[in-house]
């Protein structure tokens, strides 16, 4: 991964990250709050709060931090963080930050206009990695499309289990956020399994978190690592430990085997991991031995 300098940016100006045939930022959506014991299951409160101290309701800050890629004439994002569409209760509820003006906002600024993507990559639908991809005009209005003319990959079995979810999980997915894409088969791309999406952009599934979740992988090039987005397989670097995972987590034996296997990948090859909720650390590179994880860097993506 190198860094590269689009001409006429100020000196000031941090260049862009090269991975590959794309150049990369991470920009956030919005800044939310979720349940500190949720996110941590199992591990003990006085062990999580030191890293992530809740606040006076018990909600810790999370991120919604996207990945843009341009290059090989393309316009990506990854994910669409929690979107626009919530009234003043549910806003309160999650503490919801909006950074000035949410994810179009932040493309806009960047000279990228919603009409200018051409494919959304979706780990998954869960509101707050899916609730970006659609608008609403007007407290009333239908959800219509955030980027009309991209298309949307994801994982079919995802996709299905949206259209489905248990009792336990349906809070998480919102019809409003994906139903329109249903009457758009033309650009509906339903992932089947480990694939290549795009050149140079690849994703496989990791079932842990809830069924069809998907990690994206940008390929380095000439021998340099990859880059990988881990949605919420690795939500925080808190999350890097092998044992600290969700209450959300549908199947929690399954993640300990897939953060396993992508920890020890992660660290023979270098990899960078992008955290899609940290508030603080947008990217990490890892040495993993003996069960253990450590973080040997940590940086920004900008």
């Amino acid at each position: 991964m190198r860094r590269r300098r689009r001409r006429g940016t100020a000196p000031e100006e941090r260049p862009l990250v090269q991975v590959g045939r794309y150049q990369v930022q991470a920009l956030i959506d919005a800044y939310f709050g979720l349940d500190g014991g949720a996110m941590f299951g199992i591990v003990p409160r006085p062990l999580w709060e030191r890293e992530q101290p809740p606040d006076a309701r018990n909600r810790i800050r999370l991120a919604c931090r996207c990945l843009l890629l341009r290059g090989d004439g393309r316009t990506v994002l990854i994910d669409t963080g929690i979107g626009d569409k919530w009234g003043a209760k549910e806003r309160d509820i999650y503490a919801i930050e909006p950074q000035g003006g949410g994810l179009p906002a932040a493309l806009a600024a960047r000279s990228v206009a919603a009409a200018d993507v051409t494919d959304v990559i979706q780990t998954h639908l869960h509101f707050d990695h899916a609730g970006g991809l659609t608008r609403r005009e007007g407290s009333d209005g239908p959800a219509t499309p955030t980027y009309p003319r991209a298309t949307l990959h994801v994982q079919r079995r995802n996709w299905a289990w949206a259209h489905a979810p248990t009792p336990r999980d349906a809070g998480s997915y919102r019809a409003d956020d994906f139903a329109s894409y249903g009457e758009r088969a033309e650009r509906l791309q339903l992932v089947e399994g480990a694939a290549t999406i795009l050149p140079g952009i690849e994703a496989w599934p990791t079932d842990g978190h809830t069924p069809g979740q998907q990690a994206v992988r940008v390929r380095g090039a000439d021998g340099q690592p990859d880059l990988i987005y881990c949605g919420d397989l690795f939500p925080t670097h808190s999350h890097l430990r092998v044992p600290w995972n969700m209450g959300y987590d549908l199947q929690p034996l399954t993640i300990l085997e897939e953060k396993r296997a992508l920890l020890a990948e992660a660290s023979d090859a270098g990899h960078h991991l992008v955290l899609e909720h940290d508030p603080e650390i947008a990217r990490v590179r890892v040495r993993f031995a003996g069960g253990k994880t450590e973080i040997l860097e940590r940086g920004e993506l900008s």
